[in-house]
């Protein structure tokens, strides 16, 4: 239960009330992007008491960065980005729930990362990664809520919102586009934190079921005159069924990667490249003839994330598959990239094993 006296000043408000303040506490929201645009919108979130903040980014934090990503410090340099972002979060509020994924986004992991999360917040920089969060968010029926930015000037827009328009029937993809970021134009710091704050305050919109959503609009800000301008675009179709597509193949391509069968299990045990992790009871049998095997029992799994660096190649397994599908998914929360596990377990292997 949160704490009412933190969130008074907003509850007071009749559109939000102690029931608006409840579906903050119970919403999750997954923030890719922890660079200029995420810095501002995490802070927000954080504040204003979600529950549950995912943020992802593989980047670390450079002396280049602190002008305008303002939860950094001078000693943050060095570190990882959502290392710090996560510290920093917690501090602002300690009733969130922060899950962390220091990686950058891919089609290898969006699946994955994203399908327990309500809204997708694209803080991105990057272009691909974009038409990555648009498909999968409109696979799994999410908003996505856009913003970018180029020297002076911010947009702003929120995807697939009510079976709105998504970010393709706006930017149709085209092969080898390439756009401009903030590393080789430049950008003016309080840009991105004025684009953040804009996100930030749409997601609490979404949450809340409150206002105008700027659906089928692109919001346009020019910070050298303090202008707005409003675009209005239609939803396509085409490109709909084209995302939803895409964000099918990313979905089946995720839980077909995660999951191996008893001949690629023996093929990768013999490589010797994956650490194996049987999550089995000390009474529990078949022994496995694994050298390397390593032993933690299911009830503990939680405390070894730091054991492990998060690319590391890992295999779980159980006696039926059920605990090591439940570990894979705590671990792939916790960023980890490069894990599987045996489907049907290690009975599966038995007859492997007479």
């Amino acid at each position: 239960m949160y704490h009412s006296k933190r969130y008074q000043r907003q509850i007071e408000l009749p559109e939000i009330g102690s029931s608006g303040q409840e579906k903050l506490q119970n919403a999750k929201v997954l923030v890719i992007g922890a660079g200029g645009l995420g810095c501002p919108v995490l802070q927000v979130l954080a504040a204003a008491g979600v529950g549950t903040i995912g943020i992802v980014d593989g980047d670390i934090i450079d002396l280049s960065n602190l002008h305008r990503q303002l939860l950094y410090t001078l000693e943050d340099c060095g570190r990882n980005k959502v290392e710090i972002a996560a510290v920093a979060v917690n501090k602002i509020n300690p009733e969130v729930l922060v899950n962390t994924y220091p990686a950058f986004i891919s089609e290898h992991n969006i699946a994955s990362i994203s399908k327990n999360y309500d809204i997708i917040v694209d803080c991105t920089d990057n272009i691909a990664a974009r038409y990555l969060i648009n498909d999968i968010s409109l696979f799994y029926k999410m908003p996505m809520v856009y913003a970018s930015i180029h020297k002076f000037e911010g947009q702003i827009s929120v995807f697939n919102y009510q079976d709105g328009p998504s970010y393709r029937c706006l930017f149709q993809e085209k092969e080898g586009q390439n756009i401009p970021n903030c590393v080789t134009t430049g950008v003016l710091g309080v840009l991105p934190n004025t684009l953040g704050h804009l996100q930030a305050t749409e997601v609490l919109k979404i949450i809340l079921g409150i206002g105008r959503i700027t659906s089928g609009k692109l919001l346009i800000f020019n910070a050298l005159n303090l202008s707005l301008q409003e675009i209005v675009f239609s939803k396509n179709e085409h490109q709909i069924n084209l995302g939803v597509k895409n964000g099918m193949k990313l979905a089946s391509s995720s839980n077909l990667n995660l999951e191996i069968d008893k001949t690629t299990f023996w093929e990768l045990s013999n490589l010797k490249k994956h650490t194996i992790i049987d999550l089995r009871e000390p009474h529990e049998t078949p022994h496995l003839p694994i050298d390397s095997l390593v032993k933690i029992r299911y009830a503990s799994i939680g405390d070894h994330f730091q054991t492990f660096d998060k690319d590391q190649p890992i295999i779980f397994v159980c006696q039926s598959g059920v605990r090591s599908k439940k570990a894979l998914q705590l671990f792939l929360e916790n960023g980890f990239n490069n894990v599987v596990h045996l489907q049907k377990g290690i009975q599966s292997l038995h007859l492997d094993l007479i």
